[in-house]
């Protein structure tokens, strides 16, 4: 797809009037703007299918097929398509309908062309903003990785160029950060940046190893040394010479390990279990864990010594939680990683996928977040990944908020019971703030209206 082609917006107008499609194509016409029109509901659901326009704008009561349906079938086909309802029977059951389907807006006929210039002029300008952005997150992705690993928040920044100060002076280092963070690839970057990036790069997961085995997985064993040794064997410290020995979660090694770890460290050499001659080795050791050493150290699990003798250079790594800003631009790198692996054309998220992402606390960090996209982009059947594609336990998060904003009726003052309704809608607009965190854009969005509709009824209800 070419540049143009991205950026281009297109607004499909479904009316069985022929004298309606002609006033709304000419009324409506901009530049940059492409017009599709069909006097047949069946013929404009083959367009969206066809040519994917941003916004379709569509009578509600159609021979053969009803606005509704024409809604139900969009939303079925890429939720986010922003779909406006005209009808001259306004009712405040159809509009709540309407809105549960997904529509962004419902209007009563006679619609003042000036007014429908406007709204349809702010959803074009949103789709053209959205383009843009999908444009420069593609840019930025290619910007914003160092290694392997995606991030431009300033928290990786300053975490990258930490790295990379360090990679070529270090003996040792400690890495720390929470499970699913990435300190596997914070590991990887160091030896790639370091002189030994040639040498080979050994992985020791230190909470898979059985304690009796720890000394001889590290620095080997003589043959005869103890039940079951067979023949001499090489630890790992001597496999790792001339480059680097990662040691994942060390703060799970013995303490009898810890004691002989430190004198590795401290003398460069090993003795393999059940030899008197020790063997020098030049390796590069780094250590990481999701514990808290220091309390480790207080519990006497942990050696004070051997801390200290990691820790004389230590990276955090953050939290997801802590770098949201990072979300969109994670969340199309692992998209594009599982498309193709997948074998499937994915162009990204809805917008309340989206939310829902946002909204959600990332416990399990990154990791959690590469299995959500993965489940993601396995489940989906159409181009864009939706709230249904997404594991199920991340639902409850956004379900009140959706639920009650699809129950909101678009505008107070048509039905019998305004006083309950109002009460309703300020209800709802608060729970839709504090999902947020108070951002106005997402509510409005979790609300399906425009930023400008949320405005007004917030002034209205002197929020």
């Amino acid at each position: 797809m070419t540049a143009a082609a991205k950026s281009s917006v297109s607004l499909l107008i479904i009316d069985d009037n022929p004298g309606s499609l002609e006033l709304l194509s000419t009324a409506l016409a901009q530049p940059g703007l492409e017009i599709l029109t069909a006097s047949e509901p069946e013929a404009g659901v083959d367009l969206i299918h066809n040519h994917r326009p941003q916004i379709v704008l569509t009578d509600l009561v159609m021979p053969r097929m009803s606005g509704l349906e024409v809604l139900e079938r969009t939303m079925e086909f890429d939720p986010s398509i922003d779909v406006i309802l005209m009808t001259a029977h306004y009712s405040t059951e159809s509009a709540v309908e309407a809105i549960k389907k997904g529509a962004s807006d419902y209007l009563n006929k006679p619609i003042s062309i000036t007014a429908l210039r406007e709204r349809i002029g702010k959803l074009v300008e949103e789709a053209r903003k959205r383009l843009r952005s999908v444009q420069l997150e593609d840019e930025m992705l290619a910007t914003a990785e160092f290694e392997g690993i995606v991030g431009r928040s300033p928290l990786m920044w300053e975490m990258f160029s930490r790295v990379g100060r360090v990679a070529p002076h270090y003996r040792a280092i400690l890495i720390t950060g929470e499970t699913g963070t990435g300190k596997d690839l914070i590991a990887r970057a160091l030896h790639k940046l370091s002189p030994v990036h040639a040498g080979r790069y050994v992985v020791l997961n230190c909470s898979a190893v059985v304690e009796t085995l720890f000394e001889s997985e590290l620095f080997g064993h003589v043959k005869g040394s103890f039940t079951g040794a067979t023949n001499d064997k090489a630890g790992l410290f001597e496999h790792a010479h001339g480059g680097t020995l990662f040691l994942d979660e060390i703060g799970d090694m013995p303490l009898a390990t810890q004691a002989k770890l430190l004198r590795v460290l401290q003398n460069q050499e090993v003795q393999r279990v059940g030899s008197l001659t020790p063997r020098k080795v030049d390796v590069r050791v780094i250590a990481a864990t999701n514990h808290d050493l220091r309390t480790a150290i207080h519990e006497k699990r942990f050696r004070e010594d051997l801390y200290y003798r990691l820790s004389m250079v230590e990276i955090q790594v953050p939290r997801l939680a802590e770098r949201k800003e990072d979300l969109p631009l994670l969340e199309r790198h692992f998209i594009s990683r599982f498309a193709a692996q997948y074998g499937k054309e994915i162009r990204g998220l809805t917008h309340r996928a989206q939310i829902l992402l946002s909204l959600h606390a990332w416990p399990g960090n990154v990791r959690e977040l590469e299995n959500v996209i993965g489940h993601a982009c396995m489940m989906t059947l159409g181009e864009m990944i939706d709230v249904a594609d997404l594991p199920a336990y991340l639902h409850s998060a956004g379900e009140a908020v959706a639920s009650a904003a699809a129950a909101a009726p678009l505008s107070a003052g048509q039905d019998s019971d305004v006083g309950t309704l109002e009460e309703q809608e300020r209800l709802l607009i608060l729970r839709a703030l504090e999902a947020a965190g108070g951002n106005q854009s997402q509510a409005a969005r979790l609300l399906r209206i425009g930023r400008d509709a949320l405005r007004y009824k917030l002034k209205k209800h002197n929020l």
